[in-house]
């Protein structure tokens, strides 16, 4: 039994819209061992090692079924077992997390995908790796393998995985905050590997880290961090304060102990978490044992006043009081039987209590602390403690240290209640916990004392979540509302688009929109991350991680992601929903890879998009693969885009009232036209449409409708996309390897990325509308990956369209041998009638091109199918034909004079590297001169 593959999905995938872990298990001899052959022996022990299993309903859908699928009849499979034993893990180690699904992969016996929600990536990772070795090390001996060393220890294994997850999960106080925020339809994302954590997307966002806000002020964190400031502060206002002394010396302690009086309390003076703190001592020797301990976390140490009562934590949120909680240290209560060992396994047994943070209380542990505080109390871990006798083993009352935790906040006096409150606005706080010593919170501190020990920023929420005792409160939910009060906004608009083809240009024209409408867009491309038309990352980008880079930044409004069939293959979406998905088309292309062979299969992928769509899921009818999706989706509105004015579907959509983007013939050419709840809406001619080319590029065309029911659907206005699609083209610099023309030799260059049967044969069928008064020619390729019968479509594609063609290949050879897809494309292309004088093989792509541009003569067209984009379109437009100067950027207007004087205007030499001539291409110093 091993696991072949595994891949973790971020987002929505084909498995599921949340995120899951994929493995490909298998099995091997145990495919003949279901759990029944296995026995009892095997179903025992695993409910054993987790009793949490037999909660699991598994397809009975009720507690208990799991455990009556092993047992019935054959019972079930190990990658079965598996799943659920990857998700109790995750359960025990504090996550909450349900789904999973294990089905057997067609072909290949004993071969299983086992797929499994996760919380957080490597505590579900190793929670796969763990289920592995505790299943073998349930199987009898010759069953086993070599999975599980031999000295494994299941207990010890489980308690290291719970500290390894913990280590990772956010913490309690963070995982608070980020529920309180998806309750309220807040996304979120965390920017590192502790509790840095972001809320909301683009310039919308706000930070927390655990629950230090990006709105608390440094200062006042600066202030709570320092003790014997807050105490001045605090007590210049005359809130109630203990006297304290700052020492630095074992000597200097003592003195000061002496002067305030014993008992008194020792503790480090930037401390936290209840870490080298002393309470109650009453001698020199106490002190300077105090003294030490505080020593150990901070340079200098701060002596102050003992006082009585029990230790409060009173939480402040935006100037209000949200919970009170009273902290008992971690303790055993003697029964006059056990010893005080026993009497803490005794207190571990709670169900309650755990590793950590994972459960709501903490195990006790007989550490060097619990055995100084059995000492002060005349106690040794072997001592039977009188009935009823409290024996502390803290003393302090950190719940992450064993404490336990009583809500008090329904019956907190209003005079205590405005002394917190007091408090923290007197250090500036906007979230802050107030540690209150009283001997009774009912009554007000003015009539019975009190004092604060102690002022916390970022105070931890768990003992108000979950206390051991009382009403739950929901601190955590006050802190969102203050940072995104009800009705402001916290997403940005997202659009995603998909399809084999077409979708960088029209996730570019639709940014171009939204820029035009105002908009600051983030969007992500096959090459590169834009955020405001700049391009801030450079290469293939739109897979999750591009998502999360373009959703971090603060500067956007509006999120375009061009999503591509690898990223959502690898990893999933980067998003849990968009407000708009478009899927373009549904043509072959990467059939063969990742376990994608047919059409339907690409399409199952494609139409996550539109299946996790929630305003608007626009579908291009033409294509018989896309429009089945609209069985898939459940946004509110489906907008149907269609070049046929004809499609009988989109009528009768239309006339129920539906959304539609169809191109309708008139007399001026063709108007792109929009139909929504029974409005008709003339849009925009096409040839007014730069990247159509005066409406001969049909497929940019289909874009640009794509990109205008998106728009549409975003709520842009009209004139936004009637202007955003009139001002983009197809220049390199705008859509690079996007139909880019260079008209400046003596014949026309078509440069294009066309990489797949379908993009090379929208490029074929341009070629042959546009006007050519000489021959047509053709550099053509096909990347080394595809199948043999995608690169013969390929040249099919062009077969008998072009006056003469030259094959190359790709600088990447994807495992082809140096001239093997130039030799099975030109074999095709004279399969189809093509003539061999009119072929020439030349694999090197720079010397293809060059050949090409050679050959071009006045009035002819070259198309170019290109892979090294800017290497490529440079050769082109610095080609230069046979007695003719080298073309160069036009100079630019001189300044208007202006009336302050003459001035002298720069070279354009001194701009070196920033200047761009009108195609894209930036300028050397030569050029620019």
């Amino acid at each position: 039994m091993r696991i072949l593959d595994r891949s973790v999905y971020v987002g929505p995938s084909l498995y599921a819209h949340f995120p899951v872990i994929r493995l490909e298990l298998d099995l091997g001899e145990l495919e003949q061992w279901p759990t029944a052959r296995l026995g009892d022996a095997f179903v025992d022990g695993l409910v054993a090692a987790l009793p949490g299993l037999a909660e699991h309903g598994c397809s009975y859908r009720e507690p208990g079924g799991l455990i009556r699928r092993m047992r019935e009849g054959e019972g079930t499979w190990l990658g079965h077992v598996l799943e659920h034993v990857a998700i109790e893990l995750q359960n025990v180690a504090g996550e909450d997390v349900t789904f999973g699904k294990t089905r057997s992969i067609d072909g290949r016996p004993g071969v299983y995908s086992v797929v499994y929600e996760y919380a957080q990536r490597e505590e579900g990772v190793a929670a796969g790796e763990l289920a592995l070795k505790l299943l073998a090390s349930l199987l009898p001996e010759n069953l086993r393998g070599d999975l599980v060393p031999a000295d494994w220890q299941w207990e010890e294994a489980r308690d290291d995985y719970i500290r390894y997850a913990q280590r990772r999960a956010l913490g309690p106080s963070t995982a608070s905050l980020v529920r309180a925020a998806e309750e309220r339809g807040i996304p979120w994302l965390r920017l590192n590997e502790q509790s840095l954590v972001q809320l909301g997307h683009g310039k919308y966002q706000q930070r927390i880290q655990a629950t230090v806000t990006g709105r608390t002020p440094h200062i006042a964190v600066e202030l709570a961090s320092d003790k014997e400031e807050t105490n001045r502060i605090l007590g210049s206002l005359g809130l109630p304060v203990p006297k304290q002394e700052l020492v630095q010396t074992e000597a200097g302690a003592i003195r000061a102990a002496r002067r305030l009086g014993y008992p008194v309390v020792t503790k480090p003076y930037n401390g936290n978490h209840g870490r080298g703190i002393s309470i109650g001592l009453r001698s020199d020797d106490e002190v300077v044992a105090g003294f030490a301990a505080a020593k150990e976390h901070s340079r200098s140490v701060i002596v102050e006043t003992y006082l009585e009562g029990d230790d409060h934590r009173l939480l402040v949120v935006n100037g209000e009081l949200v919970a009170a909680t009273r902290r008992t240290p971690g303790h055993v209560v003697g029964d006059g039987r056990r010893t005080v060992r026993e009497l803490i396994d005794l207190v571990n047994q709670d169900p309650r209590r755990g590793v950590g943070h994972e459960k709501v209380l903490t195990r006790l542990v007989l550490d060097a602390q619990a055995e100084m505080m059995l000492e002060r109390a005349g106690l040794t871990a072997d001592s039977v403690p009188a009935a009823d006798q409290v024996v502390y083993l803290r003393s302090t009352a950190n719940l992450s240290t064993g404490g336990t935790a009583t809500d008090v906040t329904d019956i907190i006096h209003p005079d205590n209640r405005d002394m917190a409150v007091r408090a923290i606005r007197a250090i500036g706080l906007d979230v802050g916990g107030v540690d209150f010593l009283t001997t009774n919170i009912a009554e007000s501190y003015r009539a019975i004392g009190g004092g604060i020990c102690e002022v916390n920023a970022a105070p931890g929420f768990r003992m108000h979540v979950a206390p051991s005792e009382g009403t739950p409160r929901d601190v955590a939910g006050p802190v969102i509302d203050m940072l995104f009060p009800p009705g402001a906004p916290a997403r940005v608009p997202i659009a995603a688009v998909t399809g084999t083809n077409g979708k960088t240009t029209t996730a570019r024209m639709l940014a171009h929109i939204t820029k035009m409408a105002g908009y600051t867009p983030g969007l992500t491309t096959t090459d590169g991350v834009y955020i405001d038309g700049q391009r801030t990352v450079e290469g293939d980008m739109t897979g999750p991680v591009s998502a999360r880079m373009v959703l971090s930044d603060p500067m956007i409004d509006i999120a375009v992601l061009e999503t591509a069939r690898g990223g959502l293959l690898r990893a999933g979406m980067g998003v849990r929903k968009v407000e708009v998905g478009a899927v373009l088309n549904v043509q072959s292309d990467h059939l063969g890879l990742k376990g994608i062979d047919t059409l339907e299969q690409l399409a199952e992928v494609k139409r996550i998009v539109v299946e996790i769509a929630t305003d608007c899921a626009v579908l291009n009818a033409d294509d018989p693969q896309v429009l089945k999706m609209s069985g898939y989706t459940e946004a509110k509105c489906i907008c149907y885009v269609t070049m046929n004015p004809q499609h009988g579907l989109v009528r009768e959509h239309i006339r129920a009232g539906g959304r539609a983007c169809a191109l309708e013939a008139g007399v001026n050419g063709q108007m792109i036209t929009l139909y929504d709840k029974g409005s008709h809406i003339p849009l925009l001619w096409t040839h007014l449409i730069p990247a159509t080319l005066e409406g001969r590029a049909l497929h940019n065309v289909q874009n640009a409708m794509v990109a205008a029911s998106m728009a549409y659907a975003l709520g842009i206005k009209l004139d936004a996309i009637r202007t955003g699609l009139r001002t983009f083209d197809t220049t390199f610099f705008q859509a690079p390897g996007r139909m880019n023309v260079f008209n400046e030799h003596p014949f026309k260059v078509l440069f294009d990325y066309g990489h797949n049967a379908h993009a090379v044969g929208a490029m074929a069928d341009l070629a042959q509308r546009l006007d050519v008064a000489g021959r047509r020619i053709v550099v053509l390729a096909g990347p080394g990956d595809r199948r043999d019968e995608d690169l013969v479509a390929i040249a099919d594609a062009v077969a008998g369209r072009f006056d003469h063609y030259i094959c190359r290949r790709d600088d990447s050879l994807r495992g082809r041998d140096g001239d093997e897809v130039p030799r099975i494309q030109a074999a095709a292309l004279q399969a189809k009638g093509v003539p061999e004088s009119a072929i020439t093989i030349i694999p090197d792509e720079q010397e293809a091109i060059d050949a090409a541009l050679r050959m071009g003569r006045p009035g002819d067209l070259v198309l170019i199918f290109a892979d090294a984009l800017t290497r490529s379109w440079k050769q082109v437009i610095r080609f230069r034909p046979e007695g003719a100067a080298a073309p160069v950027a036009p100079k630019p207007a001189p300044a208007p004079v202006v009336e302050q004087g003459p001035r002298e205007e720069p070279a354009l030499s001194d701009y070196e590297g920033l200047v761009r001539d009108e195609r894209g291409v930036h300028l050397s110093r030569e050029e620019a001169d």
